[in-house]
């Protein structure tokens, strides 16, 4: 969903740049030769890996399906995702956006190996989307991102579900 017309957006109308809490959903996209999908933000110039936001009603795992689709162009069922983590801490999770808009997010963290679609970044919010070598990321990475990498690392090397 485009930022305008959206929950947080109408939550914006209201409170301005004050902290919010926010749910929301990252996805880890991990393709047959074990490369990781990121994708650059258009507003920052950083890397990231695909999520957002819940919208009303949505569960975790719709947040993860719609964000991943709106963002890559990949469709992936909710049941499909599978979770690894979940980072809540307000060090590592509070976001100040360029505008001044700030957000302390609660996010569950998925791992998807199975989707469809063509990979096509989603225009508004990035410059581009690309599969790296597993164990590599861009640079500079959104520090958020850095958090979720490691602990994917994390899940990978133990199997464990991870929280920070």
């Amino acid at each position: 969903m485009v930022y305008e017309g959206s929950y947080l957006w109408q939550l914006r109308q209201v409170v301005g740049q004050q902290l919010l809490l926010m749910p929301g959903a990252q996805v880890v996209v991990v393709d047959d030769r074990d490369q990781v999908l990121f994708q650059q933000r258009k507003d920052s110039g950083l890397w990231e890996l695909p999520g957002g936001a819940a919208e009303p009603g949505m569960s975790f795992r719709e947040t993860a399906a719609q964000e991943l689709l709106e963002e890559s162009g990949l469709r992936v069922e909710p049941v499909d995702l599978v979770p690894f983590g979940s980072l809540s801490e307000a060090e590592l999770h509070t976001i100040t956006y360029p505008n001044g808009d700030r957000l302390q997010c609660y996010a569950l963290l998925f791992e998807a190996r199975q989707w469809t679609g063509d990979l096509v970044p989603g225009a508004d919010e990035v410059i581009q989307a690309r599969f790296f070598e597993a164990g590599e990321a861009p640079e500079p990475l959104q520090p958020q991102t850095e958090a979720v990498w490691q602990m994917y690392a994390a899940y990978r090397a133990t199997g464990l579900f991870q929280a920070r």
